[in-house]
């Protein structure tokens, strides 16, 4: 059984073969998951897990060099984007907003898409992976 890190199958499965530069993304139960991206679905109810939860467990197993959000998140989510800021602080992560429509079409490219219980807007990341050596 393992023993530290990410304990879902799936989500261990897809950062093992994730290369540099691929990404995956996280979302709301609400985000459209398109049939390009595996679904990994997470969302037992409303609320569970939370997008924040998920993020820091799969931050905290994953090489990550850029994010990017959806720009409606600053005004629309303020919260959940604070939250983020902070996770992300001190480290040399790149940070890109975009439309959140075109957040969605750049979901097309994620090799999977985790969905989870939150129920607040813009609640939607993707991770690009880095590189772990030099």
């Amino acid at each position: 059984m393992k023993k530290n890190g990410v304990l879902n199958s799936d989500i261990s499965r897809v950062l093992s073969y994730l290369g540099h530069t691929e990404t995956i993304a996280i979302g709301d139960c609400g985000l459209p998951i398109p049939d390009e991206a595996e679904r990994i679905d997470l969302a037992l109810a409303f609320g569970v897990p939370t997008f924040i939860q998920t993020l820091k467990i799969v931050a905290g197993d994953m090489k990550i060099e850029k994010v990017v959000l959806a720009e409606e998140i600053k005004t629309l989510n303020p919260e959940v984007h604070e939250q983020i800021l902070q996770l992300f602080s001190g480290s040399d992560t790149e940070f890109e907003y975009v439309k959140h429509s075109d957040f969605k079409l750049k979901t097309k490219e994620c090799k999977a898409v985790i969905r989870t219980g939150e129920t607040t807007p813009y609640a939607n990341i993707i991770l690009q992976s880095g590189c772990i050596f030099a």
